[in-house]
């Protein structure tokens, strides 16, 4: 996970510009900021659009970040989709994020990001930081026309985003490294399935599991677990106690582009992204 401090930036001009993050890894899971709702603003260039379409309940691609008037062009993996009861996720390039949204009049508003903290060699940590403190660093006022949306601060910081089509592909459930954004195991917690072999293995973020997988009618039932015995932070032992309650039980899932969410009366709700 990442808890986001901040330092003021100065500004070419010399005026006062929003401040700029840094990041620092922590193992303990942030609480979400409480959703505050989900209305959806008014038209005139808000979170509503031409034809209907809406800020909500959309995944967008993020097309390209402009910060202090740069613009930087977007990793592949990078998206936003908000629900509307106000649940945020994500993908700031490499690692998956999560918050909440609250829109009061043209202005919407996110809370804390919550992040995974994977390492990829192909997406500047730069370009992840100042995408994450564009969203939630202050209100942000959608506008929206046809399959385009952009989101911009009051100092004219942007994001620039396109509604993604079905025809995206979504990463297949079996033979897919799955690592587990929530609860949060800094990215050390993930699940590969093998359909054919009816097995799931990797890791609970500090001990390896096995287990029997059968996958059927969008439920997987799942083995008791077999796994090693080392001990670890506390915070990656706690993380690991709700994953193991996934197993020996059926749970639901559902697909999403490149996220995975599986469902369990013991666990709850766990949430996974697919590695590259």
């Amino acid at each position: 996970m990442y808890r986001y401090t901040y330092k003021e930036r100065p500004h070419p001009s010399g005026h006062r510009r929003r401040p700029a993050l840094t990041a620092t890894a922590v193992a303990a899971l942030l609480p979400l900021a409480a959703a505050c709702g989900s209305e959806q603003a008014g038209d005139g260039g808000s979170a509503s659009a031409e034809a209907g379409t809406s800020v909500t309940g959309v995944r967008w691609a993020v097309d390209g970040l402009t910060v202090n008037g740069r613009t930087s062009r977007a990793p592949d993996r990078a998206y936003l989709r908000i629900a509307g009861d106000g649940e945020v996720k994500g993908n700031l390039g490499c690692n998956g994020f999560a918050s909440t949204a609250a829109f009061e009049g043209n202005r919407l508003s996110l809370g804390r990001i919550e992040s995974t903290t994977m390492a990829c060699e192909d997406v500047p940590m730069a370009f992840e930081r100042n995408f994450a403190a564009t969203l939630a660093d202050h209100p942000l006022t959608p506008k929206v026309k046809g399959d385009r949306m952009t989101l911009t601060t009051a100092d004219g910081d942007r994001v620039d985003l396109t509604r993604e089509t079905a025809a995206r592909a979504t990463a297949p459930l079996d033979g897919t490294k799955w690592v587990v954004t929530s609860p949060a195991a800094g990215g050390r917690a993930h699940l590969t399935f093998d359909e054919k072999g009816r097995k799931v293995s990797g890791s609970l973020g500090c001990n390896k599991v096995n287990a029997t997988a059968t996958v059927r009618d969008g439920h997987i039932t799942l083995g008791a677990p077999s796994t090693t015995r080392m001990m670890c932070e506390a915070s990656l032992m706690t993380s690991e106690k709700r994953l193991l309650r996934l197993f020996d039980s059926t749970v639901s899932y559902a697909l999403d582009h490149d996220s995975l969410t599986l469902t369990s009366k013991n666990a709850g709700t766990v949430t996974a992204a697919a590695d590259g």
